[in-house]
């Protein structure tokens, strides 16, 4: 295995660093752009989902490098993930999501959230009246079973999943979840979630690893954060870097989301870089801050859909 890889239980393999392809401007000449650079620069895991729109920007892109002999499909990690109005048929969401790639199987298919919405919802933070009531997942999770036996990919997942909702899973999956994909970084260390999660077998993938500045939900806390700041000058790294490195050293991967060249650089720099023991230590002392916080998330007690607050209390 190398170094810049992770085993999973479904016994594949998932590089450590991969490139989100979510954007609010979804221009797909830019994403397209991004990931033939990103490969030059050694990125192998890509990372999308029906309702990024990315979807046929991604598969164009991957499929030019593969026919151009870039890079073989088998050295090739796609992510892609179950929208929460599809819970009804798996197999035919991602029948869809193929179509869309025009690939014949991704690596990775994710449950996206673990929440169903209508058949209409289609916008990346839903109206609350968008939501059904309950969830089915012993029926979702039969059809992530058929993808996987159909082979339409190779390994089954979940994301924002929390560790109570990762024991109700377990309780009738024949097959486990190999990945669970949550927001973590060194202000929200999902050290409880963690820990579940590795008794278990499944492994932690960070999404917002720099707590996704530049969404309209995200924060600049984590690269602005002084602890942050003064450990990168010790070891005349970048604070993104730092806050990589701590990810990883968690035994998590990391979803990266820039479309830039020189940040595709420096994240990927991050590898390189080896924080101390004191590093880590003072790390682990930061207050923790849930910095993204989905606006259909609702305070009301009365409302029907307090339950959902849960999907972002990780380490409950």
């Amino acid at each position: 295995m190398r170094s810049d890889e992770v085993g999973l239980n479904c016994g594949i393999t998932i590089p450590v660093i991969g490139l989100g392809t979510y954007s609010s401007d979804n221009d797909r000449d830019t994403t397209e752009k991004a990931i033939r650079f990103a490969l030059k620069m050694g990125y192998r895991h890509f990372d999308t989902a029906r309702i990024y729109g990315s979807e046929p920007a991604v598969g164009n892109a991957l499929r030019m490098a593969i026919e151009d002999q870039i890079i073989p499909r088998e050295d090739v990690f796609l992510t892609s993930k179950l929208w929460s109005a599809d819970h009804h048929d798996p197999v035919s969401a991602l029948k869809h999501t193929l179509r869309r790639l025009e690939m014949e199987y991704i690596d990775m298919y994710l449950v996206h959230w673990p929440l169903k919405l209508k058949p209409w919802a289609c916008d990346a933070v839903p109206k609350e009246e968008d939501f059904e009531k309950q969830l089915d997942m012993e029926t979702t999770w039969e059809g992530m079973q058929r993808c996987l036996d159909m082979e339409l990919c190779r390994c089954i997942g979940v994301s924002n999943f929390s560790s109570k909702k990762i024991e109700s899973l377990l309780d009738f999956a024949s097959v486990p979840p190999a990945v669970n994909q949550v927001e973590m970084h060194p202000m929200w260390r999902q050290r409880r979630l963690r820990e579940s999660c590795s008794k278990q077998g499944i492994h932690v993938s960070a999404y917002s690893p720099l707590g996704g500045p530049g969404n309209a939900w995200g924060s600049t806390a984590v690269v602005q954060n002084p602890l942050i700041k003064s450990i990168a000058l010790k070891h005349k790294a970048t604070p993104a870097q730092v806050a990589l490195k701590w990810g990883l050293s968690r035994g998590a991967s990391v979803i990266v989301k820039s479309f830039d060249p020189d940040r595709l650089r420096e994240n990927m720099a991050s590898l390189d870089l080896k924080l101390d023991e004191e590093d880590l230590i003072e790390i682990g002392k930061l207050e923790e801050r849930k910095i993204m916080r989905g606006d259909f998330l609702v305070n009301d007690t009365t409302s029907p859909y307090k339950s959902l607050q849960d999907l972002w209390d990780y380490e409950i």
